[in-house]
């Protein structure tokens, strides 16, 4: 039976050209595009035209969280499209995808480790206040369904906001794994040009909020193995922050494939992340990835198979054990074979296959309402 050529609204505020977030959004809509189905962005005036594979750009006022919300609903996607998939926390849509996880989860597991004057400013930023009332007004009914990416958020969104489980599917993130298969030829040129010597143990961390992904830790367990261990850091950071004997700074990195390949081991020790891309590709790379229990993406993984899974971003003596485990080279060597086997499961082509059964189920529950548009 076939299925309708469906028009989807796909809603992200702002724009990072290395933006996890953004690069998904790009290989989503390139492969709903693909399988026929046609897609407008709702976004705001940062995301570049170029950047978008296909469809139209409507373009909003973006200059808070709050507004970009407040003129979408008046705007009334619905009008243009048959139905909408936000991927940004705004007043309701059809499909609400939980990829930047669930704010107030976050609050309570960054309070857990932030000092008492962050956590007292933190409580009245009135960007978080914004934030937790549109997601509120999401979980309170403003979304018809939601996609979440890790049992983790789907768990959150039923604790923190009671959400019912059987509105809630857990749709892991994808990437195109193709472009990320191991290069050896890359990855001798690659070192080279990071004048890495054949026995440094090249641990790579990406990732611009060093905050939430925990980079103080990982810099803290290299700096502290010191030898022959080197920590790459791919992303927006300070400079006082990632620095070290031990620690290069690369700022922030478009094109990470020949990174992947000059790595030994990823490195991830995050404070929350409802499931990083990052990892995946890392995965994909054929790297073992340490990260911790508060990354989605550790449920994908076997620790001491695939990688390492720490209880805690800030239990170092886990963190350098995980190093050193994977420091080996014929450990690494060894695990190669299941590491890319394992990454087989999650190429975006199966996420964009799963995210449309959610989005049909959607569009039959609006043909029956007499939502649906007529085309």
């Amino acid at each position: 039976m076939s299925r309708p050529r469906l028009t989807i609204g796909l809603v992200r505020r702002g724009y990072s050209e290395t933006g996890g977030a953004e690069a998904y959004l790009k290989r989503l809509g390139r492969g709903l595009n693909a399988a026929g189905h046609a897609t407008r962005l709702f976004t705001d005036a940062t995301w570049p035209a170029r950047d978008w594979p296909g469809g139209g750009i409507t373009r909003l006022r973006g200059d808070s969280a709050r507004h970009f919300a407040d003129e979408l609903q008046r705007l009334n996607p619905n009008t243009q499209c048959d139905l909408v998939l936000s991927l940004e926390r705004v007043w309701g849509c059809d499909v609400y995808r939980a990829g930047d996880g669930i704010h107030q989860a976050w609050l309570r597991r960054r309070a857990a480790v932030a000092s008492w004057a962050r956590g007292w400013v933190s409580r009245f930023n009135p960007k978080h206040r914004e934030i937790l009332e549109l997601e509120t007004a999401l979980f309170g009914g403003g979304a018809g369904r939601v996609i979440a990416n890790s049992e983790m958020v789907k768990r959150e969104a039923q604790q923190c906001y009671g959400y019912p489980a059987d509105r809630i599917e857990v749709v892991p993130n994808g990437v195109p794994l193709a472009d990320f298969q191991p290069d050896p030829a890359a990855r001798e040129i690659r070192r080279q040009n990071l004048s890495l010597r054949d026995d440094d143990v090249a641990v790579l961390f990406v990732g611009s909020g060093w905050r939430r992904k925990g980079l103080r830790f990982g810099i803290e367990a290299i700096e502290s193995l010191g030898k022959n261990f080197r920590l790459l850091v791919a992303g927006d950071s300070p400079r006082r922050v990632a620095t070290g004997r031990f620690v290069r700074r690369l700022g922030a990195v478009r094109d990470l494939q020949p990174l992947y390949a000059a790595a030994d081991i990823f490195i991830l020790p995050t404070i929350y992340d409802p499931f990083s891309n990052a990892c995946l590709e890392a995965l994909a790379a054929g790297l073992p990835v340490i990260t911790t229990r508060a990354n989605g993406f550790s449920e994908i993984i076997e620790s001491g198979v695939h990688g390492t899974i720490i209880d805690a971003a800030t239990d170092l003596t886990q963190l350098r054990e995980a190093l050193l485990f994977w420091a080996e080279r014929d450990r690494r060597r060894a695990a190669g074979p299941k590491i890319l086997e394992r990454a087989t499961h999650f190429d975006i082509s199966v996420n964009v296959e799963r995210t449309l059964a959610v989005l049909y189920r959607a569009a039959n529950a609006e043909a029956v309402s007499g939502k649906m548009r007529k085309t």
